[in-house]
Parts: C-alpha cells; sequence; structure tokens
C-alpha cells in the first residue's frame, strides 16, 4: 500500500514537505485517516507535492485558525466563609467570580484551551499581597499568610484582599507552566497569552475606606520589567512579537494588511503575548517604541492605528460586524462568548457564545470550556472536538482540522 512517508504519515505538522511514497502505512497515518475520513485524507494528499515538482502544500497562518480561550485562566472561586462574605456584601461580585479554572497545563491538555488571560498586579518589593483582608475577616486571624505573596515580582491575582484564590500566584509561575506544556508538546498551534495590568484594582475611595491594599501602578518602567519578566522565561526563538510580524515594513498594520502573520510552520510551539489594556498602560507600552518595535506584547489596536494586528472586541453580538471585517482584513480577534456574571451560563442561552464562533474572532474566550453542574450544560468548545478548526472567515478553502491540531500528534 502506498504511503505519505515523508508527509509525516499524513500529519498536520506544517512545514514545506515533499511527499514520497513507498514506505507502509504507519499507524499515525492509520489514525489520521480514521479520525479525517477519505475526505480529509485526499484534502492532505492534495496538499503535499512530489520529488518531481517540488511542489509545497498550503501554507496556513497563525490568523486562519479559531480556537478557546479561558477568561481570568487562572481563576479559583474564594473559599468559604469569605465568598459568603463577599456574596452578602455584593451579590453582583460574587456572581462575576463563582467559578473555578483547573490549572493551565490541564487547559491545554484536557480542555483544548489555546488563549490564556492573566491579572497581573505590581509587587516589585514582594508581600504586598499576603495578608488579605478578606481572609482576616473570613477566618478572624489578622496574621493570616497567603504563602507565595511575599516574594517579589508580578502577583497574579483578580481582585485584591477578596479574590485571590489562583492556581499560579506569581506571573512567572503561570508563564513557567505554559513552558512546561509547550516544551513536552512542540507541535501545538501557537498559545495567545492576554494580560491584564491592573493598577486601580476595586477604586482608590474603596480600598481606602476597606483598609485594602492600594495597588503600585503600572506605568512604563513596570512595563519594561513585564517584558523582563516573560523573557526570563522564554528564549526569543519560542516567542511570536510584534517585530516578528512586521519584518521590513514600517508598521505593524502594515505588515498585517500586506504581508500577513507568520505561518503555522512558523508558529508551532511558540507564544504570543497581547496587552487587555487599553488607556494609560498602553500609551505608555507603546511610548518609544513606535510600531511596537523591542516590545514583547501586541497591544489591541485597529487599522487606523500603526500597532494594528491584534483587537480586543468583547462584545460577541454588538461588534459582531466589526469582527468580522477586522478577520476579514487579517487581524486577530478576541472576543467573549459569555458575560462577566455568567449570566448565559445560568440561563443555558448559547446566543453570544454561537455568535462568537460565527464571527470569526481567532480567541472565543470563555469561563466555561466544560460545564458548571450547578448553572446549565453550557460550554464552549470548537465544534467538531478539536483544539482548533479553520476560521470560518479568514481560513483558505484547503483548510482542514487536522492540518491545524491533532491531539494525537502533539509530542
Amino acid at each position: 500500500m502506498a504511503t505519505l512517508d515523508a508527509c509525516d504519515r499524513a500529519r498536520h505538522v506544517h512545514r514545506p514537505i515533499d511527499c514520497k511514497f513507498g514506505a507502509l502505512l504507519g499507524q499515525g497515518a492509520m489514525r489520521t485517516f480514521m479520525k479525517a475520513g477519505a475526505l480529509g485524507f485526499l484534502t492532505i494528499l492534495a496538499a503535499c507535492g512530489s520529488d518531481d515538482d517540488g511542489a509545497e502544500r498550503v501554507r496556513l497562518r497563525l490568523n486562519e485558525m479559531q480556537v478557546v480561550g479561558s477568561h481570568n485562566s487562572y481563576h479559583v472561586q474564594a473559599r468559604e466563609p469569605l465568598f459568603g462574605i463577599i456574596s452578602a456584601f455584593s451579590p453582583e461580585l460574587a456572581e462575576s467570580i463563582e467559578y473555578t479554572h483547573i490549572p493551565l497545563q490541564e487547559q491545554f491538555e484536557t480542555q483544548g484551551v489555546r488563549q490564556i488571560e492573566l491579572d497581573i498586579f505590581y509587587d516589585p518589593d514582594g508581600g504586598l499581597f499576603e495578608n488579605p483582608v478578606g481572609l482576616q475577616i473570613a477566618f478572624d486571624d489578622p496574621d493570616v499568610i497567603v504563602p507565595g505573596l511575599d516574594l517579589p515580582g508580578f502577583k497574579v491575582l483578580h481582585v485584591e484582599d477578596v479574590d485571590i484564590e489562583t492556581t499560579c500566584l506569581t506571573l512567572i509561575e503561570c508563564l513557567v507552566d505554559v513552558k512546561t506544556w509547550s516544551d513536552a508538546h512542540p507541535h501545538h498551534v501557537p498559545i495567545t497569552i492576554l494580560i491584564e495590568a491592573k493598577s486601580d484594582g476595586v477604586g482608590l475611595q474603596v480600598a481606602e475606606d476597606l483598609g485594602f491594599v492600594i495597588p503600585i501602578p503600572i506605568d512604563g518602567p513596570a512595563l519594561d520589567l513585564l517584558d523582563d519578566e516573560i523573557r526570563s522565561v522564554f528564549p526569543p526563538e519560542q516567542i511570536i512579537t510584534p517585530d516578528d510580524v512586521r519584518g521590513s515594513r514600517d508598521t505593524l498594520v502594515e505588515a498585517v494588511l500586506t504581508d500577513g502573520w507568520p505561518t503555522l510552520d512558523e508558529s508551532r510551539g511558540k507564544v504570543l503575548f497581547a496587552l487587555d489594556n487599553g488607556g494609560s498602560e498602553k500609551r505608555d507600552y507603546i511610548d518609544g517604541h513606535p510600531s511596537l518595535r523591542g516590545r514583547i506584547l501586541f497591544t489591541s489596536s485597529n487599522d487606523s492605528e500603526d500597532e494594528g494586528a491584534f483587537v480586543k472586541l468583547n462584545n460577541a453580538i454588538g461588534d459582531f460586524d466589526e469582527i468580522q471585517r477586522l478577520v476579514g482584513l487579517g487581524f486577530i480577534v478576541r472576543t467573549r462568548s459569555d458575560s462577566p456574571e455568567g449570566r448565559e451560563a445560568r440561563d443555558n442561552d448559547m446566543m453570544r457564545r454561537d455568535a462568537a464562533l460565527a464571527s470569526g474572532a481567532t480567541f472565543v474566550s470563555t469561563d466555561y470550556p466544560v460545564p458548571n453542574p450547578d448553572f446549565s450544560d453550557y460550554q464552549v468548545q470548537m465544534p467538531g472536538g478539536m483544539p482548533v478548526r479553520c476560521n470560518p472567515i479568514s481560513a483558505t478553502a484547503d483548510c482542514t482540522a487536522l492540518l491545524l491540531e491533532n491531539p494525537d500528534q502533539l509530542g
């Protein structure tokens, strides 16, 4: 029986390949054939050239995929009795934090998540958040300490002093978790890490009234240190940066509109960072780095801005047309499939989720990659059950899910 030996047994790993026929069909190819069906397998065959003509298969690009992201990916619901105290004080706040994510590596491995979000507070000397007021009240212990929050560096928390449970306490710890999984699965599509820099927390007046920590502003020097912390974990060759995308073009938006994003071949096993913030944090991050020269993170910027490449548009229904427009131009876009209060999951309402998927947004972020059995069956996964699918707006007709990422072939 003929085979695709040099086509990596019909794997979806993207790199220029020559197809050689002659070896026996291996088990990996048989699994791929059974998963894809005859049509999918023939599509893979058609995408391969031969030694005679040197043809290369279709070069799919990073923006031609769609994946599920997790919102506040580190988050663990506040323990009792603290959650009960929060509920009594603010039912709205309690509803918005009533969810728990499993550790990052498990999200990648078992839930197909390929985009995560981390909220960071600046704590250069360490210890700023280690004695949370909420835990002091809940456990009637003014000396209660959270181990690990004494370390210097950016902390990964949701709301200072009250919603501080997390699967990884520091940014570096979270990034090491990502790198560990990535290194063990070198063929994964790029993982995007959205970072929200939190400078005001619950607000100055509320913090003062309740005796909460006053967060340290995340300004230009702090954002420089953010880049440094990322570089301390990931080597340059494992990060997709604005410089990589811009290439020789004058601006990032020109590169995206003219040349497009890197191919998936060039991007496998890598990570990409984006800044969730607008406002002063975005301005400070760009200042001195026009078109994000020398920076690590992409900023949420549209096609009228030099930094345009990635855009955050969270209202999948209200922003639907704009999402489709930008995706059609070649942008990567993040949207949300459910509201901060989890109303969709509580009501088992699929409208916003379905709009998010149909919009072509690259990253469809959710608090429910698996259902919360206390609410309903509501969940968000890629149609077809794969970790990634061909983008319904930007992918070419040659794209098939198995060409993107097959869970059996990640290692």
